[in-house]
């Protein structure tokens, strides 16, 4: 190995162990759910039951009926906030991000909503359907929303159903609301969540940069312009506007041939501690992972666990270093963990999956094991 890619190496694994505190995937975990979304900002939640794992992984004692109740209960909100995609955020945070960040998102899907034949007439006509369906409190099925589209005489068919339904969500009119069985339900947002803060638009992009970079830090821009959506030019508005009141930003490096602001310590983190091995079974979607632009950090270019889109699946973390893929197997009284990894685990590190398979029996309700 030369000296560079030993350098790199070294960096990398820096910022591996550092992402690995300011994601509190190392050291104390959160007292309830809702303080891991405000954490965040964001949590990445198409996946949904594995991003009820996320939260509990970071979450003290949680399980994933603990965490669905925290959905339930409306201390979480299910919703696309950002990118276009579906996140877990706070209840008070959700209005500013929508106000401000949802209408780029919207207009970059023109194109799909022309090929889908959904004018603004009939988009109108499709949230005024939807609405009728939801108010008084209701929480209506997303079968139940498409077939009473199809009955005003909106075809649901390829996709158009769920585009209508989404852009109800970035126009603040819905959200998800609490899980009727297997399926995901809609409510109205305003009967949903209360009312809550303003902020301008300055504001909104200091607050998703300090948000960003303190939960996912070291990061650089290029990494914040991929999580948030922003252009690059608001993306630097952003870091500007945060730098200038948070002290926890300081310019620096994430990786070799970048330069962008990263996060020293939060201000709360846990005092360093000397280090031990440490294992993590992360789900599909992981902020950890998916979170970046340039994954080197965690993931060597030589092992490909890249799933749909190029977004990773669950993954096994070791020491910071994605070390293969693994899988569940629900049965009627326990959970296999089906593991794939790029090399044989070590004794030491074979015990520490097994310990984390074990918490994630406890977190599902159902005892597990490795397969």
């Amino acid at each position: 190995m030369t000296g560079a890619s030993k350098r790199g190496t070294r960096e990398g694994g820096a910022i591996a162990q550092q992402r690995l505190r300011t994601q509190r995937l190392i050291g104390p975990g959160f007292a309830a759910p809702a303080d891991v979304v405000k954490w965040f900002g964001a949590v990445q939640a198409q996946d949904y039951p594995g991003a009820l794992w996320a939260v509990g992984l970071r979450t003290k004692g949680a399980t994933e009926a603990s965490v669905e109740q925290a959905v339930a209960n409306r201390a979480i909100v299910r919703t696309w906030p950002l990118r276009g995609t579906l996140h877990f955020v706070a209840p008070e945070d959700v209005r500013w991000m929508l106000t401000h960040f949802a209408p780029r998102t919207v207009a970059r899907a023109a194109s799909r909503f022309r090929q889908l034949e959904l004018d603004a007439r009939v988009l109108a006509k499709g949230a005024a359907v939807v609405v009728k369906a939801l108010d008084g409190g209701r929480q209506v099925t997303r079968p139940r929303l498409l077939a009473l589209l199809e009955r005003a005489g909106i075809a649901a068919a390829g996709n158009r159903g769920i585009h209508v339904l989404w852009k109800c969500a970035h126009d603040g009119l819905i959200c998800f609301g609490a899980r009727e069985g297997k399926q995901q339900t809609f409510a109205l947002l305003d009967e949903w969540v209360p009312r809550g803060k303003t902020l301008d638009r300055d504001e909104a992009l200091a607050e998703l940069a300090r948000r960003y970079f303190t939960s996912h830090g070291p990061a650089t821009l290029t990494d914040f312009v991929w999580w948030s959506g922003l252009s690059a030019a608001d993306a630097r508005r952003a870091v500007e506007a945060a730098g200038a009141g948070a002290p926890h930003l300081a310019a620096g490096t994430a990786a070799p041939r970048t330069s962008a602001p990263r996060t020293s310590a939060p201000p709360h983190r846990a005092p360093r501690t000397p280090h031990h091995p440490h294992v993590v079974l992360l789900p599909p979607y992981d902020e950890y992972t998916v979170a970046y632009r340039d994954r080197s950090a965690a993931l060597d270019p030589k092992h490909v666990v890249a799933a749909r889109n190029g977004i990773f699946g669950p993954t096994i973390v070791l020491d910071g270093r994605i070390a293969g893929t693994w899988k569940r197997r629900l049965d009627r009284d326990r959970v296999a963990i089906d593991l794939q990894t790029f090399a044989k685990l070590s004794g030491a590190s074979a015990r520490l999956v097994a310990g984390e398979a074990a918490r994630y029996g406890r977190f599902v309700g159902r005892p597990a094991f490795v397969a």
